[in-house]
């Protein structure tokens, strides 16, 4: 397996069809959720490792460290209709694989989620339609794992780098990329519009 053939089997899978705009549902690019996985695998954060993938979707992210070896993805998200997907998605991708794949699924808000895992990895709504839920997806990460790589809109960078300071943790790296929002409400005007994004890979200090 490697990056290219991953980002092939990731983008496979299902998408929700019909999507809340006050959850900020937009799909994670197969290309980029392949390239943010797979800088993890090489740092070692995934083989064999117990991975959160908070605010799911379709379980990209975490079907992506399964597919590279992780121990068991715990998979959360507030959407009933997200869970159930990622489940599915999850039973397709180990057909396709012809392994089992473990994994558990939890439909809980955020705030009510316990426990302690190795890497959590995440893409959380950026905060536009609900002010400030990009922290509490970053503060419940800080809580859980002692390693974190999260996608926030870059124009946050500051806000994120205080968040990082005052939690105890080190920024390790980043990654920018134009992040595709296709046209999936009333309100867009364009096919695809581009967000510029941070992916951030932190450590506790």
């Amino acid at each position: 397996m490697n990056k290219r053939q991953l980002a092939v089997l990731l983008s496979g899978l299902n998408q929700l069809e019909k999507k809340d705009v006050k959850l900020e549902q937009y799909p994670t690019d197969s290309e980029i959720a392949a390239e943010v996985a797979w800088n993890a695998y090489m740092s070692a954060d995934i083989e064999d490792k117990t991975i959160a993938d908070l605010g799911c979707g379709n379980g990209i992210l975490g079907i992506a460290a399964l597919v590279l070896g992780a121990k068991k993805v715990i998979f959360l998200d507030i959407d009933k209709k997200s869970v159930e997907l990622t489940k599915n998605n999850v039973n397709e991708m180990q057909k396709r694989l012809g392994k089992k794949l473990k994994a558990e699924f939890i439909c809980s808000d955020i705030k009510a989620f316990k426990g302690k895992i190795d890497t959590v990895i995440q893409n959380p709504p950026f905060g536009t339609k609900q002010e400030h839920a990009d922290k509490e997806f970053l503060l419940k990460a800080m809580q859980t794992a002692k390693t974190i790589y999260s996608f926030h809109k870059a124009s946050t960078e500051s806000f994120v780098k205080a968040i990082i300071k005052d939690n105890g943790f080190e920024a390790k790296a980043k990654w920018r990329y134009k992040f595709p929002l296709k046209h999936s409400f009333s309100f867009h005007k364009k096919k695809v519009a581009y967000a510029d994004v941070l992916v951030w890979k932190l450590e506790k200090a």
